[in-house]
């Protein structure tokens, strides 16, 4: 993309220039400004972002310290009013209890598989987080549709069992955002639909990503039939392959974020961006896009 011009676009003057289906326009701008509107609208907050967990060298499995976590929730604690959190074992469920600890509300999930076993320590470890006031939406399961691991009966048995321990609490599950039209009777057994939308794995280009992510956004309250729909993943990957019309790079990662954001207090949509840190195992499942997801890289330094 070229940059005809520079000038300075504050996040005030990027709402003044939102187009609703379009977004921000900016052609007109060069990568310093943009830069510049990235860190801005960094600092004017967000309604939540996605806890990664996993330093350079670790993945899933390995424990995790509390002296870990504290330390990656004081870098987004001034900067987002909300903390999603994946599971609630192996370290994780010091995400949560740390988060509240320093004010922060938590959308907490409990990772589902095909390991009944851990399944177990997860549904679990989600309702003693409950009980103890640290969780504010709990999340029971997140893409286990997708990924075939359960069948949507056993499902729906996971997350009756939660809602009946912790009926104070809004329960959902988390799945991309046409399960939902996909699936009535698990739809009708949210209590919030928590809906992933990713532009770039559909290939969608830069340039429609935010009318692409609108749509998807308003397929799944559609679905929802009067429900509140939240937005638990959305991002755009800053490095690695292309696919389809979708590249990774900086301008456009810093574009997405910023037409995300203006999006999200311009509607009012609850969002939970993806994601904080970069992390290297990734790659494994999502090939070399994988380890480029965070607005901070694996050291834990701001991009941009």
């Amino acid at each position: 993309m070229s940059y005809r011009k520079e000038q300075h676009l504050s996040i005030k003057k990027a709402k003044s220039l939102y187009k609703k289906n379009i977004g921000v326009e900016f052609k007109d701008y060069s990568e310093k400004d943009l830069k510049k509107l990235w860190k801005e609208t960094l600092d004017n907050g967000m309604h939540g972002i996605c806890f990664s967990m996993y330093e350079d060298g670790q993945e899933p499995g390995d424990v995790i310290t509390e002296e870990q976590v504290e330390r990656r929730i004081k870098i987004l604690k001034p900067y987002t009013k909300w903390i999603r959190s994946f599971s609630c074992t192996e370290g994780n469920e010091n995400i949560t209890r740390i988060a509240k600890k320093h004010g922060i509300k938590t959308l907490v999930g409990a990772w589902l598989g095909n390991d009944l076993e851990k399944n177990e320590a997860e549904i679990e470890g989600l309702i003693q987080l409950a009980k103890e006031g640290c969780v504010d939406i709990a999340a029971v399961g997140n893409e286990v549709l997708y990924r075939k691991e359960l069948t949507e009966e056993e499902l729906l048995v996971y997350i009756h069992r939660v809602k009946k321990a912790i009926p104070d609490i809004e329960v959902g599950y988390v799945d991309a955002y046409y399960e939902f039209s996909k699936r009535p009777r698990l739809t009708e057994a949210c209590d919030v639909i928590l809906a992933n939308c990713y532009p770039y794995w559909e290939g969608c280009s830069i340039e429609y990503s935010l009318n692409h992510m609108q749509q998807m956004y308003n397929q799944a309250k559609d679905a929802g039939n009067g429900k509140k729909v939240i937005v638990t993943e959305t991002g755009w990957p800053s490095e690695g392959s292309s696919l389809g019309g979708a590249h990774s790079n900086a301008i456009n990662t810093m574009q997405y974020f910023v037409n995300s954001q203006v999006w999200s207090e311009v509607d009012n949509i609850e969002m939970f961006y993806f994601s904080s840190f970069d992390e290297s195992w990734k790659v494994g499942s999502e090939g070399d896009v994988g380890a480029y997801w965070g607005l901070w890289d694996k050291h834990e330094k701001l991009k941009y």
